[in-house]
């Protein structure tokens, strides 16, 4: 079984806001594997172990660019904070979200490839992110952008520099931009329950299922009766419903006025949501967690002059 450290554990209640014992147990049931820990406190816990879930610890910027109907969209990642408020880097970003709208690259490597000069650094933005590494003293990459030129207007919304959305839309110029605003508030996976992807819709199945049969553990234990399988079958589906309009953008509450869905507002304001996308820097990146404690006691061997633990 996989050893279960302090630094895992506090990584766990990080995502989650669970308590600390609870992110223990969940960790020592899946072994370590922290997808499945969260899971599992998903069942244990409901909904509070959602809460957090959305943070992310690698750092970075998104930065966008619209010209009419195109435009560019890309996250830059780098080591710290610090170097999110260079100036130079700032520039860097600012400009390769450009070069994405006008050059339409295939990939970070065409991307890297287009003639770009800065800060005595050229030819190509590629040479100038290896300057810039060389000039801060921090390694800085192009994680992934977007282009943009369906011939639908564009929105676009930058909250600081850590969430951009980008919405395709045909209608009103104000309407589009409170729901890019709304999106990056909200953070829906899809424009219509229709549209949420298959993949999401089973694993919150999956966690309805989990979360009656330890209802039902619970009551067994209680000397309590227990709910029927019609029922618990309707319970989970109304469950896996509940979540498809909470994370469909059509049917969320409009962050300006939530006695109206966002399909409500944006037909009182005769515009069409064709598409959207958003950046959340980090998203998905596992940042490493350092064992301070294991880091402290190798250092207080090595001045001792002995053998750190295994």
């Amino acid at each position: 079984m996989a050893a279960i450290t302090a630094s895992m554990v506090g990584e766990l209640r990080a995502k989650t806001d669970a308590p600390m014992m609870e992110c223990k147990k969940a960790l020592t049931e899946a072994e370590g594997n922290m997808e499945k820990a969260e899971e599992l406190l998903r069942i244990k816990l409901g909904n509070k172990a959602g809460k957090a879930s959305a943070r992310v610890t690698a750092e970075g910027v998104v930065t966008a660019y619209v010209d009419g109907t195109s435009g560019g969209m890309i996250e830059i990642n780098c080591e710290t904070d610090f170097v999110t408020k260079n100036d130079s880097f700032l520039a860097m970003a600012k400009a390769a979200a450009e070069l994405v709208a006008k050059n339409n690259p295939a990939d970070v490597a065409a991307l890297g490839a287009v003639a770009y000069e800065q800060d005595g650094f050229g030819p190509t933005l590629e040479d100038v992110r290896k300057g810039l590494i060389g000039k801060i003293g921090e390694n800085m990459t192009f994680r992934r952008f977007k282009h943009f030129n369906s011939g639908a207007k564009l929105a676009s919304y930058l909250h600081g520099t850590r969430i951009g959305v980008l919405v395709e839309f045909e209608g009103d110029d104000t309407a589009a931009k409170d729901v890019a605003m709304h999106i990056a508030a909200m953070k829906p996976v899809a424009l219509s329950t229709a549209d949420v992807p298959a993949d999401l819709i089973e694993k919150e199945r999956a966690v309805a299922m989990g979360k009656a049969e330890e209802d039902r553990k619970v009551a067994e234990a209680a000397g309590k009766p227990t709910q029927s399988a019609e029922i618990v079958a309707k319970r989970v589906e109304g469950g896996v419903q509940k979540f498809l309009k909470e994370v469909s953008l059509h049917n969320q509450p409009f962050v300006k006025n939530d006695k109206q869905t966002v399909e409500q507002m944006l037909k009182a304001a005769s515009t069409s949501i064709k598409g959207f996308t958003m950046f959340i820097v980090g998203e998905g990146i596992e940042k490493k967690v350092d064992d301070f404690a294991a880091e402290v006691a190798a250092q207080v061997a090595a001045a001792k002059g002995e053998k750190p633990a295994a």
